[in-house]
């Protein structure tokens, strides 16, 4: 796959500036690294986004995470390595992910499981994790970039 826009340093250095404040708002949050590159694995596994597979799976190993685990996280709900905390937050970035036709989004149950294991704090910087890598995954396929050339 060739990438299609061969310079992703936009003219606009805004773009990337409001992008770093984004990053950093969620690491402000007191979510756990690991958690947050669950998330991102989840949702660009979702969306089919190679880049960001692969980016997410980079952190999480930077953060300390298994291969195991990153190799489970499609079937989360059949494996045994996560947390209830982490399956409320897996729960949640599939929901908020899949508001296609038909999809009933997120919830008051998956919203409220979610509520149990993180303040509002925590819950506002996962929701944001969720929202940034479907901006980067919708992103990514449409300029086809690869995975293993620019992120990780």
């Amino acid at each position: 796959m060739e990438n299609r826009l061969k310079n992703k340093n936009p003219s606009n250095p805004d773009v990337w500036t409001a992008i770093q404040h984004l990053q950093k708002a969620i690491a402000a949050g007191g979510v756990d690294p690991k958690l947050l590159a669950l998330v991102h694995l989840r949702v660009s596994q979702i969306n089919g986004c190679s880049a960001c597979v692969y980016a997410s799976v980079a952190g999480a190993k930077r953060a300390g995470d298994t291969d195991e685990r990153l190799h489970h996280v499609a079937a989360w709900r059949e494996a045994p390595f996560y947390t209830d905390a982490e399956r409320a937050a897996l729960a949640l970035s599939e929901a908020a992910t899949r508001l296609q036709d038909g999809a009933p989004g997120v919830t008051d149950e998956i919203w409220d499981g979610a509520t149990i294991h993180f303040t509002e704090e925590q819950l506002g910087a996962i929701n944001l994790e969720i929202a940034l890598t479907n901006f980067f995954n919708r992103i990514n396929r449409t300029i086809k970039e690869p995975a293993a050339k620019t992120w990780g």
